[in-house]
């Protein structure tokens, strides 16, 4: 047999022995819930990943609901994108722009809080299988919302309900709550090399 053959045969038996403690790892695995998802971090693609999971879910037939909190007029590819999915995407652009664009708190306020009506709205429709609230945790830092309220209603909502709130510096206590936090770390970033944000990578 040749040390070829021998190092196929070592690698086979390797995955068997992996394969079977995976199968057995995924088949203890028996809860079925609807999720809260936290994406934060400094990192770039906190967003496009949440616009992923609603890709994945409009790929099995269910509706989704979004509502971004922060960002206003900015033209998105993925807006454009996923409204061709009709009536199965109930897309929300709330905000009006971040903080230091609008430069009126009170107005900041005013529309975080007209955003979380409509995120209340969309978490009560029994249609809807995901919703993304954009930059929710942007609006919470700044406490345009009630920590508390946001907290309590998100931990309410209906069983079968996932839920991903984007934006950086998420709460102690939203990241308590939920089921799944990913962090996105900023290793690098070409903005710092000077390349602005560009059609299909940053809209």
């Amino acid at each position: 047999m040749t040390e070829h053959q021998n190092e196929a045969d070592r690698h086979k038996a390797k995955m068997v022995k992996r394969k079977a403690v995976q199968d057995a790892e995924v088949a203890s695995k028996t809860i079925e819930k609807g999720l809260l998802i936290i994406n934060t971090g400094p990192g770039k693609g906190k967003s496009t990943a949440a616009f992923g999971l609603a890709l994945r879910m409009l790929g099995y037939g269910r509706k989704v609901g979004i509502v971004q909190f922060i960002k206003g007029a900015w033209h998105s590819g993925e807006k454009d994108a996923l409204e061709l999915f009709g009536d199965r995407v109930e897309w929300h652009t709330m905000g009006e722009g971040f903080t230091w664009e609008t430069q009126d708190k009170d107005r900041d306020i005013a529309a975080a809080q007209r955003a979380w009506s409509k995120a209340e709205e969309l978490m009560a429709d029994p249609d809807v299988s995901l919703v993304i609230l954009d930059e929710l945790s942007i609006a919470l830092r700044y406490d345009y919302l009630d920590l508390d309220t946001v907290v309590e209603t998100l931990r309410a909502r209906r069983p079968d309900l996932h839920v991903v709130v984007t934006g950086r510096n998420a709460k102690p206590a939203l990241m308590d709550a939920a089921d799944l936090v990913t962090e996105m770390t900023l290793v690098k970033h070409h903005f710092a090399a000077g390349v602005k944000a560009q059609q299909g990578i940053e809209y």
